[in-house]
C-alpha cells in the first residue's frame, strides 16, 4: 500500500472528526456560549452547508494548483479553523471557525480521491479510495467517542485543540509520504471541468449519492431517542451501539471499495438494495433488542459501503473533471445528509413516530436504486471525446 494513502487517510480521520464530535458536545457547548441547543445545533447544519459551498465553490480556485500543494494548503485551512474554534470567545466566533474548517472538506475528499486512485494501478482504484475514507469512518467509530470523553473531562475546547494538531500531522504526513512527482499531470481548465457536467451519467451518480446517503444518515441522525424510547434500551448503551455501528461502516468501506473493483455497477445494486432492505426490516423489529443491535451494524455497513462506488462511478464518467465532479459528489453527500434529517424531522413532527425516520431512509434508498436502474438502462451513446476520455482515465 502506498503510505501516501496513509497521510490521506489520517486527514480524512481529522475532517470526520470536526464534522461529528460536535454532536456529543452540543449541551455543554450551548451551556457555554449561553445559547439554547437549537441554536448550537447550527453548528453541524453550518458545517454541512459550507461543505457544499466550499466543494463547489473552492475546487476550482485549487484544482489549478499541484494536488500535492493544494492538499497541503486545504489541510492547513483545516487546521485554522479548528484552532479558531478552540479558541472563540463567542457562539459567531466558534461558527466561524466551523465554517472555515468545512470549507477544506470537499476540495479535500475530491481531490484526495483523484490523487489516492492515481497512486495505484486500475484495479485498485476503488479500494484507495475506500482507504482515504477509511480515517473518516474511523473518525465515527473511535475517534467522536474519543473526542467526547475529551471534551467532558477537560472542555469541548480540548476537543477542537486535538483536531487541530491532528491537522498538523496530516499536513506533515502528507508533505512526507505524497510523492510530487505523481500528482504532476496536467489538468483540465475551468470550462473542460464543467463542461464534463453535460454528461447525465455524472447526474445520474450525484442523485444517487444524495439519494443513498440521505436515506442512511436521515434514519441514523434520530437513532438514538428510536433506541430508547421505542427499543428500550438505557441511555448508557447508546455510545457501545453507536460503536457497533461505525464499525459497519468501516467494514462496509473496505469491503465495498474491494467489491467494487471487481464489478462497480452489481456492487452499487446490491449495496443499495441491502439498505433499503435493511431499513424496513429496522423499522419492523424495533421492539426487539437483539434483532436493532444486528440491523444497526448492518445499517452501516451497507450505507458506507456504497461510498467507494459512488465516488468511482463519479470518476469513471467525469473523466475531463475528475476533481470537480468528486468535490461534487462529497457536496451530494452533504446534500444527502440534511436532505434525509429534514425529512426524517419533519415525519416525526408531523406525528409518525420515532420509526419513520427509518420508513423515509427505506424511501429513499430504493429510489436510489431506481435512478441507478435507470442509468443502466440508459444506452444512449456518450460523446466521442467523453468516450475518450474515459477510457483515459480507467487505462491511467
Amino acid at each position: 500500500m502506498p503510505l501516501g494513502l496513509i497521510a490521506l487517510a489520517l486527514g480524512g480521520f481529522g475532517i470526520g472528526l470536526t464534522e461529528f464530535v460536535i454532536a456529543g458536545l452540543l449541551s455543554s457547548v450551548a451551556d457555554d456560549m449561553d445559547v439554547s441547543v437549537p441554536t448550537a445545533g447550527y453548528l453541524i447544519s453550518g458545517y454541512a452547508l459550507a461543505v457544499v459551498f466550499g466543494a463547489l465553490a473552492l475546487t476550482p480556485v485549487v484544482n489549478r494548483w499541484n494536488p500535492k500543494r493544494a492538499l497541503q494548503v486545504l489541510m492547513v485551512l483545516f487546521t485554522v479553523g479548528n484552532v479558531v474554534s478552540a479558541l472563540a470567545p463567542g457562539y459567531a466566533a466558534l461558527l466561524g471557525g466551523r465554517v472555515l474548517a468545512a470549507l477544506a472538506h470537499g476540495a479535500f475528499f475530491g481531490i484526495g480521491a483523484v490523487l489516492a486512485a492515481s497512486l495505484v494501478g486500475p484495479e485498485k482504484k476503488a479500494g484507495a479510495i475506500s482507504i482515504m475514507f477509511g480515517g473518516l469512518t474511523i473518525a465515527t467509530v473511535l475517534g467522536v467517542p474519543l473526542g467526547t470523553v475529551i471534551g467532558q473531562q477537560w472542555g469541548w475546547r480540548a476537543t477542537f485543540a486535538v483536531i487541530a494538531v491532528v491537522g498538523v500531522l496530516a499536513l506533515a504526513g502528507i508533505t512526507a509520504l505524497v510523492p510530487t512527482a505523481v500528482t504532476r499531470a496536467a489538468r483540465p481548465g475551468l470550462r473542460s471541468e464543467l463542461a464534463a457536467f453535460r454528461n447525465r451519467q455524472v447526474w445520474y451518480s450525484l442523485l444517487m449519492t444524495v439519494l443513498v446517503f440521505g436515506g442512511m444518515f436521515g434514519a441514523f441522525m434520530y437513532i438514538e431517542p428510536l433506541l430508547t424510547r421505542v427499543t428500550g434500551y438505557s441511555d448508557s448503551a447508546i455510545p457501545w451501539l453507536l460503536i457497533l455501528f461505525g464499525a459497519g461502516l468501516f467494514a462496509g468501506n473496505l469491503l465495498g471499495g474491494r467489491w467494487a473493483d471487481r464489478d462497480l455497477t452489481r456492487t452499487l445494486v446490491t449495496l443499495t438494495l441491502a439498505l433499503g432492505v435493511v431499513l424496513v426490516a429496522f423499522a419492523l423489529l424495533t421492539d426487539n433488542k437483539l434483532a436493532s443491535a444486528a440491523l444497526l451494524l448492518a445499517m452501516g455497513f451497507f450505507g458506507f459501503g456504497a461510498t467507494p462506488g459512488l465516488q468511482m462511478r463519479v470518476l469513471d464518467y467525469a473523466a475531463t473533471a475528475p476533481t470537480m465532479a468528486s468535490s461534487a459528489n462529497i457536496a451530494a453527500f452533504n446534500v444527502g445528509n440534511f436532505l434525509g434529517v429534514w425529512l426524517s424531522g419533519s415525519a416525526i413532527a408531523a406525528g409518525f413516530g420515532w420509526v419513520s425516520p427509518l420508513w423515509v431512509g427505506a424511501g429513499f434508498a430504493f429510489t436510489g436504486l431506481a435512478v441507478l436502474i435507470a442509468a443502466t438502462r440508459d444506452r444512449r451513446p456518450l460523446r466521442n471525446a467523453e468516450v475518450r476520455s474515459a477510457d483515459e482515465f480507467v487505462a491511467s
